[in-house]
């Protein structure tokens, strides 16, 4: 995916922060659509298919948070929140939603840059081309997006498929948690705990709800690892 074929859809009520916004983005190669509302923002995903979308949370009417549960009824588009909040509870309500990544108000436009590029790398995780990534029940095809339990689809965000297919390409290896945020987001990058937590408790939470209860280990201390996923 060459840098120009990418579009990111801005969607937040100031103005000023669109703008600045697109003029950072543009710089660093991405095009750019804008939306003032959470009701322009949806139709904006359904119309223009961006390949990552930001979302304010703290819209009038519908906000960032009722915008992302609309989107997650059809489309898995990689979303990073922008927040003024200081409570880390909507932040992570927005990780339980669906969401990917967040940066708090004010920001640094080049860290949001920077996180905009590690979430679509993470659309595009290391794997054999031809065929998925199989453990037990359970098989993953990293660039078709596609995570499946006896055949059923599961699914995932774009974040939640890199956090599996890590564990997935080395199902004996026990990654640290610093380890497994570096894979993930990149080294430098700064993560919370608490993030990873919101990702991986919802990655959990859907491979329960198809009867893989047992897809990642937790090695308490030391890690996480792949777990049998209804196999031997």
């Amino acid at each position: 995916m060459q840098m120009s074929e990418v579009t990111i859809l801005v969607v937040d009520d100031d103005s000023q922060i669109r703008d600045v916004l697109k003029i950072a983005l543009e710089r660093a190669g991405y095009g750019v659509v804008q939306a003032r509302d959470g009701a322009e923002g949806l139709r904006a995903v359904q119309v223009s298919g961006p390949d990552l979308a930001i979302l304010d949370i703290g819209m009038p009417e519908m906000d960032g948070l009722e915008l992302c549960r609309a989107i997650r009824r059809d489309s898995e588009v990689p979303i990073l929140f922008l927040t003024a909040r200081d409570d880390e509870v909507d932040r992570i309500l927005g990780l339980e939603l669906g969401g990917d990544d967040y940066v708090t108000k004010p920001f640094s436009t080049r860290e949001l840059v920077a996180r905009v590029r590690a979430i679509l790398k993470r659309t595009k995780v290391e794997a054999p081309k031809e065929r998925a990534m199989v453990r037990g029940r359970l098989s993953l095809s990293p660039e078709a997006h596609d995570c499946r339990v006896d055949g059923n689809v599961v699914q995932l965000t774009a974040t939640e498929i890199a956090i599996l297919s890590r564990l997935m390409a080395r199902p004996s290896q026990v990654f640290s948690r610093p380890k497994l945020v570096d894979a993930i987001w990149g080294p430098g990058m700064i993560v919370s705990d608490r993030t990873l937590d919101s990702h991986l408790r919802n990655l959990r939470s859907k491979l329960g709800e198809v009867g893989l209860d047992d897809a990642i280990d937790t090695l308490h201390g030391v890690g996480l690892r792949m777990g049998p996923c209804g196999g031997v």
